[in-house]
């Protein structure tokens, strides 16, 4: 593991608001674990041997997408985001599966300096992982708290990339600049703090031969697991945050529900659109504090 001191961004088109200046200056550190022959990066903030979280991003994204809401985590937590394999600074594989990123999320719970079990933070496709982790691992969990995610149907990047309307081959462009004019959230959404948008978007891109691209694989959108989803039970203690301006319907939500077992705390997080931590990242913060203080005071039913 190796540290990096934080630093206060520069150069957005917007003043950030203090509380994301903060955000970014708190110091991280980042490590890698090898995972069945792939390499898995995370960045983590907090002091070791803290109860800790580990923040899974969704399809296409990565680590960084949890850069303003980690440190705000940490306080009195080991606070963790991986790249999953194929996403982000991690290796690439021949083929993903759910279940595999769960192992990776397994295994770098265990690397990251987190003291006991886990409680896991996934968003959309984080969340189909996540709750694959909850049924594989439910007893070394402390919980999952999952954000807007479709369980057993697609994510909107998973369908972007079957129709072809998004996530083909992946371009090189010329210059820095130029691809950054051509991110774009799948699906569509307006950041309500502009400068999370241009975080997000300037690290997700690495130099390659002739120019600039996207950090992920797109094979990684033919992942399997969809079987094992079908069958899927959590085992420890779920949460559920639906995004009011997201992609669960009601008929979608009342199909789920059962699901995360009679115990789980499940709300709506409002004026939020799929990407909550894009337009709404203090809300979901709060949610997320809330979840653990009241999982903290209560005993659990998964609990021997």
């Amino acid at each position: 593991m190796s540290d990096e001191q934080g630093q206060t961004p520069q150069g957005f088109r917007e003043a950030p608001p203090q509380w994301f200046r903060e955000a970014l200056a708190v110091p991280v550190e980042t490590g890698i674990v090898e995972v069945e022959g792939a390499d898995i990066r995370f960045r983590a903030w907090g002091e070791p041997a803290r109860p800790g979280l580990v923040l899974v991003h969704g399809g296409a994204a990565h680590s960084h997408w949890w850069d303003h809401i980690g440190p705000q985590l940490a306080v009195d937590h080991r606070v963790v985001a991986l790249d999953l394999s194929g996403h982000g600074d991690s290796g690439a594989r021949e083929r993903y599966s759910l279940d595999q990123w769960a192992r990776e999320v397994q295994a770098v719970a265990a690397a990251s300096g987190i003291d006991g079990a886990p409680v896991l933070v996934g968003h959309s496709m984080g969340g189909l992982v996540s709750f694959v982790a909850a049924h594989l691992y439910g007893d070394e969990l402390a919980g999952v708290q999952i954000i807007d995610s479709p369980i057993r149907e697609r994510t909107p990047e998973e369908e972007a990339a079957r129709v072809k309307a998004a996530f083909g081959p992946k371009k090189v462009y010329p210059t820095r600049e130029e691809a950054l004019a051509r991110f774009r959230f799948v699906p569509p959404q307006e950041a309500a703090v502009p400068c999370v948008r241009e975080h997000i978007a300037e690290t997700s891109l690495a130099a390659v031969e002739g120019g600039w691209s996207w950090k992920f694989d797109p094979a990684m959108f033919a992942r399997s697991g969809s079987d094992i989803m079908a069958v899927a039970q959590a085992r420890c203690p779920v949460a559920y945050f639906r995004a009011q301006r997201g992609i669960i319907s009601d008929e979608l939500m009342e199909k789920m529900r059962p699901r995360f077992g009679a115990s789980a705390i499940v709300t709506e997080i409002p004026d939020a659109g799929h990407h909550t931590m894009i337009d709404q990242p203090l809300s979901l913060i709060t949610g997320i504090r809330a979840v653990l203080a009241a999982w903290a005071a209560t005993p659990s039913a998964f609990a021997d």
